[in-house]
């Protein structure tokens, strides 16, 4: 797999992410540790995202 095809992949999975949190955060039913976990899924996609693209320029 190529760089640019890991990072957009990375970013798809990262907006995903984004639009998951958004939609729990108006539902009750999802819990306040699942929330947290999900934050922490994105954070660590977005750490990878710009430490390849740091490595890699």
């Amino acid at each position: 797999m190529s760089l640019d095809t890991h990072l957009a992949t990375l970013e798809q999975r990262h907006s995903a992410l984004d639009d998951e949190i958004s939609s729990a955060l108006t539902k009750p039913a999802m819990s306040d540790e699942e929330i947290r976990e999900l934050k922490r899924r994105k954070l660590q996609l977005k750490d990878e995202i710009e430490r390849l693209r740091t490595t890699h320029a």
